[in-house]
């Protein structure tokens, strides 16, 4: 595959995510620094891109995202717990 900025890469999958354009678009700070880049681009594609509006989601909310593993979760919770913030209850 070729993303729209030139960058040749294989996936295995059928996610169209391009490695390259990940690892130069990853934040340096905020929660989403943290995550793996499914999991960062699962919550920017959903438009939860502060800890705030993550927030206002269950974790099973959360895990239904695609992209998103249980893996994720314990960093998700404590970027919130930093914040004074958790995931809403069910």
């Amino acid at each position: 595959m070729v993303c729209e900025h030139g960058h040749k890469y294989y996936k295995s999958s059928d996610c169209p995510s391009c490695p390259t354009c990940n690892k130069e678009n990853k934040p340096k700070a905020s929660f989403l620094s943290k995550l793996s880049s499914p999991a960062r681009n699962a919550l920017i594609q959903k438009e939860v891109d502060t800890v705030q509006k993550l927030s206002k989601y269950t974790e099973k909310e959360i895990l239904n995202f695609h992209g998103i593993g249980p893996a994720s979760l314990p960093i998700m919770r404590a970027s919130l717990e930093e914040e004074g913030l958790s995931f809403m209850d069910k």
